[in-house]
């Protein structure tokens, strides 16, 4: 049995060194001129196309694989980045609960994300590019069957113009050039059918692929468009709590500020001599008095609601009732002067504080 399987392969093997010798020699005489090829000039067109397609397709697989994988980079530090915040947020801050719940639906969607592109985009792409490679197989067969029947025919056709003809020969040339045909036209009759068909599908396929990344893209962001401003307004509202805590600490200081000062004129005022009259320049201040700046520049108000100032002027700085209404680089206050003359709080105004100095 060993002996038989060797010589079973060992013909087999005979058989292809001689196809390929007859295939070469073949291949020879036609590009010397001296053989007549077959030629299919829409078929090569379509093969043409084939190999278009797949190497646009073997690309369009390449970037989709490298985009999944800069998406799973994104996801990584996007998961780094809020667990840095959720590790970092303070209990006592506002949001600690929804920030640490952000985190989960962050890296939810994202992992959504990742799962919807594999399956309606980078797997599609890759069941396509597997067809090309047996039907590329089979170009390559038809094209070495293409040489045999040619091989073939060229053979049948010097036997019958021969001087002496050998009928024997001539029958087996003409049995031969019959199976050659037939395998040949079988080949490219199937390839002549799916090639055209192949070609037409790629438009499916790639709209499929982008309308499915479009439309999973659409909706990534759109959630994570609606935790982004959930974080924000967190941001917001602990930025908020924050200034009100400081507001809070800033008004306790000032009427302790307050009390202080009031002991230290009653003070001063029963330790003086009577007789004598106190030249206090504080006298009675005004609501919401802060402390006092002299103005260095001169400035001129260019609406109602604003001071006056002249170099030298010592101004009253007062807190604003809505400290949403202070503007950056702005400060309300009553001329010093003005106020211990009539008393007037409706003199206030807001002036620039970078034209005074605090005293």
């Amino acid at each position: 049995m060993a002996e038989t399987s060797k010589g079973v392969t060992a013909g087999k093997l005979a058989i292809n060194v001689q196809k390929r010798l007859t295939r070469a020699q073949e291949k020879v005489l036609q590009k010397l001129g001296k053989a007549d090829e077959t030629r299919d000039v829409a078929f090569e067109e379509m093969v043409t196309k084939f190999n278009k397609q797949m190497a646009e397709g073997t690309k369009l697989q390449k970037d989709l694989k490298a985009y999944q994988t800069a998406v799973k980079t994104m996801h990584d530090a996007s998961r780094r980045l809020q667990d840095c915040l959720a590790d970092m947020y303070e209990p006592e801050w506002f949001g600690k609960e929804e920030i640490d719940s952000l985190a989960e639906d962050s890296d939810t969607v994202w992992l959504e994300y990742q799962q919807n592109l594999m399956d309606k985009s980078v797997l599609p792409m890759d069941t396509y590019l597997t067809q090309f490679g047996d039907i590329k197989a089979r170009i390559a067969k038809r094209d070495r069957k293409m040489v045999d029947f040619d091989s073939a025919r060229h053979h049948f056709s010097s036997l019958q113009k021969g001087k002496k003809k050998d009928e024997a020969k001539i029958a087996k040339a003409e049995e031969e050039l019959g199976r050659a045909q037939r395998i040949f036209e079988e080949l490219n009759v199937e390839l002549q059918d799916e090639l055209p068909v192949l070609y037409t599908s790629r438009v499916g396929v790639y709209v499929n692929t982008f309308q499915n990344m479009a439309g999973h893209q659409e909706k990534f962001h759109k959630e994570m468009g609606k935790l982004t401003q959930n974080l924000n307004d967190i941001m917001t509202k602990l930025e908020e709590q924050k200034h009100l805590k400081t507001e809070a600490s800033a008004s306790v200081k000032r009427g302790d500020d307050l009390k202080s000062d009031e002991i230290n004129h009653s003070e001063s005022a029963s330790s003086a001599p009577k007789g004598d009259v106190t030249n206090d320049s504080d006298g009675e201040l005004p609501p919401g008095f802060l402390y006092k700046v002299k103005a260095i520049h001169e400035y001129s108000a260019t609406d109602n609601d604003e001071l006056e100032l002249n170099v030298g002027d010592v101004v009253l700085v007062l807190a604003f009732d809505n400290p949403d209404e202070q503007d950056d680089g702005w400060l309300l206050g009553l001329q010093e002067s003005l106020w211990f003359q009539n008393k007037d709080f409706s003199a206030k105004g807001v002036f620039p504080e970078n034209f005074t100095q605090k005293i």
